[in-house]
């Protein structure tokens, strides 16, 4: 009899782990440990559609941006507002991003960011009124912001032996949209008759098509394969699951890494946005036409297709990736002196030089995907640095659009796109030392 008593106890948790795995499998076929083969093609695909449309929003903006600010009538600061936008936004919905996940599933959510992406760039142009044009902004940056935070947790969730590779390859498409958007929005709008609006909305097609890989995914509710799946019952704040969950964010303020993750994420999209928004205005400025300023914002973000792809594989091969930081670095550095010297006889070799540059992006993603060991642990990595990141990034393009309003020139602006360079290469040196969030909470 003490033998079946002891035993009792054991089997009821055997059937009540299988009864668990197999609730799960049923949600979604292939969502256990080993996904069906199909679903993971799918998967990549969904990801490589949503990173092309992270960043067309944005470049499309900064390729009209005289366009638009004559049809508008804005100011040079209300134009640096918005360029703001975009960081703001993500600083803000970026951490609603895990809440959500855990509530609807990463897939949902991702799902619904497309669509949001595609209603706002379908409002934004035709809504006529500054206020109104950041607002519809607003919303399709929404999408953007938690799709962002979300891309390196489905990478985690669902290739956790491949996260260099898939890291690369949804990098290298977020760099192909957003080159794409910026080299034939021009094009695209003189087709069109030169009407701006038009020229917009164009790039709601294909965030619209993005929305249909991620419907698949929109029942599941799963954890990343290997990680514990918490019990239905257990709500009280001691509950196992809830503390494997909850535990990170109480605590990821204390690591230095997270912090220095933070502040790299944040001054190298401080760069990238300044770039996207204010690049193509820097060489009309010198002469340049508009298409062939277009083209020169296309070629920096073109820079980041091939190189979003190696960068990531070479630095998940390295313990520490503060080498690759300060190559980055001194690109951007030589590039900003270049804008500053002689900005329209250089162009293209400056265009080349900060594209290389803004590969500090992908590199960011994949030290979130390294620097924790858990899927709950890059959840709250990328949520606190992305998050956080942006926020420290508001103030750059803004502060482009007063420098350049009130200088009468880019000397400042550019000066101090090229001081922001120095702290960027000290932030992602600490952010690249060989440790996780893990050791340090």
């Amino acid at each position: 009899m003490p033998d079946d008593e002891t035993q009792t106890p054991t089997l009821n948790r055997c059937a009540a782990a299988r009864t668990s795995h197999e609730l799960h499998a049923q949600r979604l076929p292939g969502a256990g440990d080993t996904p069906a083969p199909w679903l993971l093609r799918l998967i990549a695909v969904g990801l490589v559609l949503a990173a092309l449309n992270l960043r067309p929003a944005i470049t499309s903006l900064g390729a009209l941006l005289e366009e638009v600010r004559e049809g508008l009538h804005m100011s040079g600061s209300v134009a640096g507002v918005l360029t703001s936008v975009p960081p703001l936004c993500f600083a803000v919905f970026g951490v609603m991003a895990p809440r959500l996940a855990r509530r609807f599933g990463a897939g949902t959510v991702v799902c619904a960011g497309m669509a949001a992406i595609a209603a706002g760039l379908v409002i934004r142009p035709y809504i006529g009124s500054t206020a109104g044009f950041l607002a519809a902004s607003a919303l399709a940056l929404m999408g953007i912001a938690v799709s962002n935070i979300l891309m390196p947790v489905i990478v985690k969730r669902w290739f956790p032996d491949r996260v260099g590779t898939m890291t690369g390859l949804y990098s290298m498409a977020l760099a192909l949209g957003t080159a794409l958007a910026a080299a034939v929005t021009v094009p695209v709008t003189g087709a069109l008759g030169g009407d701006w609006q038009a020229g917009l909305v164009v790039w709601a097609v294909p965030a619209a098509l993005a929305v249909l890989p991620w419907i698949v995914l929109v029942r599941d509710r799963t954890p990343a394969p290997g990680q514990p799946v918490p019990a239905p019952a257990a709500s009280g704040p001691s509950a196992p699951g809830r503390a494997a969950t909850e535990a990170p964010a109480l605590r990821i303020t204390r690591s230095r890494t997270a912090w220095g993750l933070a502040c790299f994420f944040g001054l190298q999209a401080t760069a990238a946005y300044i770039t996207m928004g204010w690049m193509p205005q820097i060489f009309r400025d010198a002469g340049v036409s508009a298409g062939t300023a277009g083209l020169l914002l296309a070629v920096t973000m073109a820079m980041g297709v091939p190189l979003a792809f190696v960068i990531p594989r070479v630095a998940s091969r390295l313990k520490q990736q503060g080498p690759i930081v300060v190559v980055l670095g001194l690109c951007g550095l030589v590039g900003y002196g270049g804008l500053y010297l002689a900005p329209a006889a250089g162009a293209w070799a400056w265009a080349l030089l900060l594209g290389v540059a803004n590969c500090a992006f992908p590199l960011a993603l994949t030290m979130i995907g390294m620097r924790a060991r858990s899927g709950a642990g890059v959840v709250r990595l990328s949520a606190f640095a992305q998050s956080t990141g942006y926020l420290i990034s508001i103030p750059g393009p803004l502060l482009v659009g007063v420098l350049y309003q009130h200088s009468g020139g880019w000397g400042l602006p550019i000066a101090l796109m090229a001081g922001l360079m120095i702290p960027q290469m000290v932030a992602g040196i600490l952010a690249g030392r060989d440790r996780t969030i893990e050791d340090e909470c």
